[in-house]
């Protein structure tokens, strides 16, 4: 399989979020598969290949037609499962006239597809991304579509926080990252980061939602899915009230929420949110710590979004693999690893190995 790309195809990934489909077209190219998905009169979402049968035009230069997707080039209709029920000037239909159809779900707030081998697309692997829900967890994220990096290097940049330090000074960055030891774990396709700073001074966000003084412990509890979910459950509580041993209850929790979606070798689709459990129902809250991770370049994802596609430029320019690696990458080594058995088991050729730190 000397063209297979790397990322697994064998998965579920994020493709919008639920309230971006409706009785429309919606173009998306995923893990290097052009789809078209739209929402059909009974609610359900439908995703197909997108390009007609006939001239591969894409589709979605097209319109619907009830629940059927109108070619704009020359009509042919093809139906929610990828059949062609019309055909122009002509009343036989060809047999082999149809489209690829894939499948979609939707959970967690998210439109899921899965690009590889239909028969293996058991909803119950889509990735556990329950803090997205709204319900325990209040808050409201977006998409940065097409970010211009390979979607491991973002995978990297969250299971590695001490970049805080530096790209995110001012505001969730604090030296205490940088020495603070931390611990990876990981399991057949989790691998999970877990990093705790006793009595410190908090970080400008996290004293600003804490809203006392003191000296905090702050945690930062770093959690993948294989091949592209992270989930990161941070947080502060006054020094000494129980947090490490599982009371919060003296603190502020928040969760941020990454799915991942590869759109090509260097490109991808980050769907982001970052939710809480405190103050639910401030909506005023909700807006302004949306806007202090993407305001117009200013905020958090904006600034890692500047590193990350600056990454992938000087990769391109300077190709050196394996990467050098230090201790404070090993969440990230474990994250590649288990992303490069799915494609083993997919029958690919391994990326080039990622060299362990010493």
């Amino acid at each position: 399989m000397a063209d297979q790309k790397p990322f697994p195809l064998n998965a579920w990934y994020a493709a919008a979020w639920c309230h971006e489909i409706r009785h429309e077209l919606a173009a998306r190219t995923i893990c290097g598969k052009d789809v078209v998905l739209y929402r059909k009169s009974t609610g359900e979402v439908a995703a197909l290949e997108d390009a007609c049968w006939h001239r591969l035009l894409p589709l979605s230069l097209g319109r619907l037609q009830g629940d059927e997707v109108v070619c704009g080039y020359h009509g042919l209709v093809f139906n929610a499962d990828g059949r062609c029920t019309y055909m122009p000037a002509q009343k036989t239909i060809n047999p082999s006239a149809c489209v690829r159809a894939f499948p979609a779900a939707e959970k967690h707030r998210l439109v899921w597809l899965w690009p590889g081998d239909p028969a293996l697309a058991d909803p119950a692997l889509i990735p556990d991304f329950h803090w997205n829900d709204g319900t325990e967890w209040v808050g409201e994220g977006g998409t940065f579509y097409s970010l211009q990096c390979d979607y491991r290097l973002v995978i990297d940049n969250l299971m590695d926080l001490t970049h805080e330090t530096y790209v995110h000074a001012g505001s969730i960055g604090d030296e205490a990252i940088t020495s603070a030891p931390f611990e990876v774990t990981h399991t057949g396709r989790t691998a999970t980061v877990t990093r705790w700073m006793i009595d410190i001074e908090p970080p400008p966000f996290w004293k600003k939602q804490l809203g006392r003084e003191g000296h905090v412990d702050r945690w930062q509890l770093i959690y993948f899915q294989a091949p592209s979910t992270v989930v990161g459950d941070v947080g502060v509580a006054l020094t000494g009230t129980g947090a490490p041993k599982g009371d919060r209850s003296q603190g502020v929790n928040g969760a941020f929420l990454a799915a991942i979606t590869p759109e090509s070798e260097t490109s991808c689709h980050y769907f982001w949110n970052f939710v809480r459990t405190f103050r639910r129902d401030d909506e005023q809250l909700t807006r302004d710590i949306q806007r202090a991770h993407v305001n117009d370049g200013k905020g958090v994802y904006d600034q890692d979004h500047a590193v990350l596609e600056a990454q992938q430029k000087a990769l391109l320019r300077h190709p050196r693999l394996p990467f050098y690696n230090l201790n404070i990458d090993a969440g990230a080594l474990w994250a590649r690893r288990l992303i490069d058995g799915m494609l083993a088991r997919e029958g690919a050729p391994r990326p080039p190995r990622v060299e362990a730190a010493e």
